[in-house]
């Protein structure tokens, strides 16, 4: 990798000359600028972004904090960040907490020593002191807590739709997994479906769960059917939890949608994949990851906004876990 050093070299200047072209700072001859500038193509430099934001006092890097990579949902939220960050010239800082605490605290404090300028965080914890005291914008993403900035989505109406859809199709003994309690858009699900099942006076059990995390959803699979376990429908928290619901259901050779119906959360492309493919409430991860994005842009430029909050609509995305819907006649 080329160093400014080797630019210099290459171009025939002194080190100075490269930094006051790289930073915009001091005059440079028209034709010296224009041999620094081939020689950074044809070595293909790269400036240390955090170097150039300390000595221009002007930084152009943002910190992304997600909870659990390894679920396919956060990849695509992260995916819309970067491409809308990238398209208006920032860069991003990425930490995986693992939905842990003290490493969110780390990731959090190395952002801030790199100097970010603004910070993305899905975080379980929004109302922390951590982020109370930031002295940079911060917009929360698929998590909400008391108007701050954020972008996430309508949670209630997908537990209500995933509900209606599971009524609809027959399912009269169902049981509705929670996702973890702190995190409210987990709880905004688990009304919405409770609410409408009680309206349609249709029998349910809840499943606690704690995460939505690929490791722990197994655990919830079984417990759906050991308590349970002549269970008709199952509204499962996410979609990976869903999938592994699927899996025990066939495991314990049960047929699906006939015998029991599943609905996911989140609508991440492995639903489509799965065999039978998963019925779903869809969220639109990648377009709250561009909103977010394009939110926090515009409380680093300081412009005028009429909401800090958005909330995205939730499609009912029908595949094969559902049976048809029945008719009245």
């Amino acid at each position: 990798m080329a160093t400014i050093r080797d630019v210099a070299k290459h171009a025939g200047v002194s080190v100075a000359t490269v930094s006051r072209v790289i930073n915009e700072t001091g005059y440079v001859h028209e034709d010296t600028r224009k041999k620094v500038e081939t020689a950074i193509k044809e070595l293909h430099y790269t400036p240390n972004e955090v170097a150039r934001s300390l000595y221009k006092r002007k930084s152009r890097l943002i910190g992304l904090l997600l909870p659990d990579i390894a679920n396919p949902f956060f990849p695509e939220l992260a995916r819309g960040v970067e491409d809308e960050m990238q398209e208006n010239d920032f860069r991003i800082i990425f930490g995986n907490s693992d939905e842990k605490s003290s490493k969110e605290q780390e990731y959090i404090q190395t952002f801030v020593q790199n100097n970010v300028v603004g910070m993305i965080a899905s975080t379980n914890d929004p109302d922390t002191h951590a982020y109370r005291k930031l002295n940079i914008p911060v917009v929360f993403l698929d998590r909400t807590m008391d108007n701050r900035p954020s972008v996430y989505s309508d949670g209630y109406e997908g537990g209500r739709l995933a509900a209606q859809e599971i009524a609809a199709r027959g399912s009269r003994n169902i049981a509705v997994i929670q996702g973890p309690e702190r995190v409210r858009p987990a709880m905004d699900r688990f009304r919405g479906a409770a609410e409408t099942l009680k309206d349609l006076d249709i029998a349910f059990q809840v499943i606690q769960s704690s995460s939505f995390g690929i490791a722990e959803a197994g655990v919830w699979a079984k417990e759906v059917f050991r308590k349970v376990p002549d269970t008709d429908g199952v509204i499962a928290s996410n979609d990976i939890v869903a999938a592994a619901v699927l899996h025990e259901a066939l495991r314990l050779g049960k047929k699906v949608p006939e015998d029991v119906q599943i609905i996911g959360f989140d609508d991440i492309p492995l639903s489509s994949l799965l065999t039978p493919p998963l019925t779903t409430i869809r969220q639109p991860a990648y377009e709250m990851g561009r909103a977010a994005a394009r939110l926090l842009i515009q409380l680093i430029e300081k412009e005028a906004l009429d909401n800090h909050t958005i909330q995205m609509p939730v499609t009912f995305t029908e595949r094969d876990t559902t049976r048809k819907a029945e008719k009245n006649d």
